[in-house]
């Protein structure tokens, strides 16, 4: 009977270690924060620094209606709110792009300035710690009574403000102010028999963060119950026109089961933060629960609903999704909080999976989608990003979701080159930089010295303070290896022979590939250098007969980047341009043009049309194509991603 006793004991503990282990390593991997890296390179830098110097500033003279809305609510003279039900979201997105603008170019002038702010918004908060100038501008007796507004959408965002804030400088207030919203929050939701379905996602993936940066799980639990909320009929249906249908509705704010939905639905920003704290949600609480159904939803969304840009989001009935392959390009709203959300969620698919087909996508959604968003001057952007344009696109100003969204992303773009586990280093992006990481408790320094994404040569150098062994997995993008994209609604229409090379102190490296990452274990010392070369010849990429929009039309990309052609490179037109799969291409780097870029050179056909608009056939000219991140830059006109390549799929627009 005893030796029974002692038997059960062991096998309660051998099992109660084994659930600990399974459940510590349910994550594969996590973050190294952009804190501890230094960029340093001629491509990202450059574009760090236009948003510290140009869309930071600019961003807050837009803003300055935004606080204002907070000092009426403390003069408390019954004004009304200058904005919509969303206001104060911008404002505080833009002070999360400031406080991690002040960890890449400290400012103590702007930091002066955003005490300032802060002050004015923690005097606004309300005892029991609501926070919402539109509500309590007259309209205070409407709180939490309407499931459409963005009041939890505008916490998350005040809560992210205020750990970035803190990441950088130490200080408390504005994390301090969201701490007591999150806890009125819980306070007023986490009831028995208490229900509410968030207007707009967000606070979800907020509130994992405030877990993490407090340690308190009531937030933890909050997220996971917000998530639980969807689809058990709590949300009123509104009856308006916009509205359409319940299902509309119902699809349109992600009102569904998330453990049982598999296709991508409704508004598309809205969905990326969904995706994103629920992703955020398993992994805090080792829980596998939603994977299934979140893995067969991505599937959704990048082989039948994303552009060959990363981008997503086609449709301007509901800023989101549509039906699968519906994706037209010159009609495509894909707009730009979208693509950013793209990113955030297949990096948090990543760092849980340690499979690089999510980096790959996330690196799509980077260098294309997102970064197309942002003009090269920093004070201008695009809301929503068309693959074509007979001329009728251009680039604006003002502080809105998207504007205020470049400034915290561009700003943390260091989050997404590295992860690490404890016995190894992953390294998702090719970005020139200097950090510590640390692995088996050891510091390790780590540079990368590239010239990407121009070229596809990568040096990473490390230095561990003590020999250590560890493995290093570094990411071959699928773009290297005959693969655009995971799935099969786009592919390269010829193979390219060039490979791939990897070598380890000037020597070929012994490497194993673990789930696109090339693996090298060793004992690492100091001076070690592992080289990379990605050859990067031009690539035409074609689509799956079911885009109609792309039938019989070819896309161009080189290395990481997709391309277009603008007007302004092609004697005034873009849309006359034939592209026959003989024509071959010649790259040169051009320093003087659009900040720097690589332009693709070839001699092609460019049909010819008449006054009455008629194609009246085609010569042989120079043509250029620039990336696509870079059009609309230089004023108004045609552009064209996916170009004919016959002439009889040419459409032309008359002068």
């Amino acid at each position: 009977m005893k030796n029974s006793f002692f038997l059960i004991s062991a096998l309660f503990l051998f099992c109660s270690i084994s659930k600990t282990v399974a459940q510590a390593s349910y994550q594969k991997t996590e973050p190294v924060a952009f804190s501890r890296i230094n960029i340093e390179d001629n491509f990202w830098k450059p574009r760090i620094n236009a948003v510290s110097s140009v869309l930071i500033p600019a961003c807050l003279g837009w803003a300055e209606p935004n606080i204002r809305n907070f000092e009426k609510v403390t003069a408390n003279k019954g004004e009304k709110a200058d904005g919509l039900w969303f206001v104060d979201s911008d404002l505080y997105k833009v002070l999360e792009g400031i406080g991690n603008s002040l960890k890449n170019n400290p400012d103590p002038a702007l930091e002066k300035k955003t005490d300032l702010w802060i002050d004015k918004i923690a005097a606004a908060q309300m005892p029991d710690g609501y926070l919402n100038t539109y509500f309590q501008l007259g309209r205070l007796n409407e709180r939490w009574t309407n499931y459409g507004y963005h009041e939890t959408y505008c916490a998350g965002h005040l809560i992210e403000a205020g750990i970035a804030y803190y990441n950088t400088t130490g200080k408390r207030k504005l994390l301090d102010v969201g701490i007591r919203f999150a806890n009125h929050i819980d306070s007023t939701f986490r009831l028995q028999n208490r229900h509410y379905v968030t207007g707009h996602e967000e606070i979800e993936l907020a509130l994992v963060k405030l877990y993490k940066t407090t340690g308190e799980k009531k937030y933890l639990e909050l997220a996971h119950w917000f998530l639980e909320q969807r689809g058990r009929g709590y949300r009123p249906y509104p009856a308006t026109d916009i509205c359409h249908s319940r299902e509309w509705y119902d699809d349109y704010v992600q009102d569904f089961p998330l453990k049982e939905w598999t296709k991508i639905r409704g508004h598309a920003v809205r969905a990326m933060y969904l995706y994103t704290g629920a992703v955020d949600v398993e992994a805090a609480k080792n829980d596998s629960g939603y994977m299934t159904a979140i893995k067969q939803v991505w599937e959704d969304v990048v082989y039948r609903n994303m552009y060959i840009t990363g981008g997503i989001g086609s449709s301007n009935d509901n800023e989101g999704f549509s039906q699968g392959y519906d994706l037209p390009n010159e009609k495509a709203y894909t707009e730009t909080c979208a693509s950013i959300g793209m990113v955030f969620w297949n990096n948090r698919m990543n760092l849980l999976t340690g499979e690089s087909k999510y980096a790959d996508v996330l690196e799509r959604s980077l260098y294309n989608g997102a970064l197309d968003g942002l003009s090269l001057s920093g004070d201008k952007h695009y809301y929503c990003n068309p693959l074509a344009s007979s001329g009728t696109h251009e680039r604006g100003g003002g502080l809105n979701c998207c504007s205020s969204n470049l400034t915290r992303f561009i700003e943390s773009v260091g989050d997404y080159i590295y992860a690490k586990s404890n016995d190894a280093l992953w390294v998702n992006l090719f970005i020139g930089n200097s950090g510590t990481v640390v692995i088996k408790n050891r510091k390790v320094q780590v540079t990368q010295v590239t010239n990407y994404p121009w070229d596809g040569k990568v040096q990473i150098s490390v230095a561990p303070e003590k020999q250590t062994e560890f493995d290093m997995y570094i990411r071959i993008p699928g773009w290297a290896t005959n693969q655009p994209v995971p799935g099969n609604t786009y592919r390269f229409l010829d193979n390219s022979s060039e490979k791939i090379s990897l070598a380890l102190n000037g020597v070929p490296a012994i490497f194993k590939m673990v789930n696109g990452y090339a693996v090298v274990r060793k004992t690492w010392k100091k001076g070690d250098v592992v080289s990379l070369n990605m050859p990067m010849p031009v690539r035409r990429i074609v689509a799956i007969d079911a885009i109609k929009d792309d039938r019989n039309r070819v896309a161009l990309q080189r290395g990481p980047l997709v391309y277009c052609f603008e007007h302004v490179d092609n004697d005034g037109k873009a849309m006359n341009i034939v592209l026959p799969d003989n024509i071959s291409f010649t790259s040169e780097f051009k320093s003087e043009l659009l900040n720097g870029i690589v332009v693709l050179k070839a001699e092609a056909p460019v049909a010819l049309v008449s006054a009455d608009g008629l194609n009246v056939g085609s010569v042989k000219r120079k043509i250029t194509a620039i990336p696509y991140f870079s059009w609309a830059n230089r004023g108004k006109g045609e552009m064209e991603l996916w170009v004919p390549r016959s002439i009889s799929r040419v459409v032309l627009f008359a002068d």
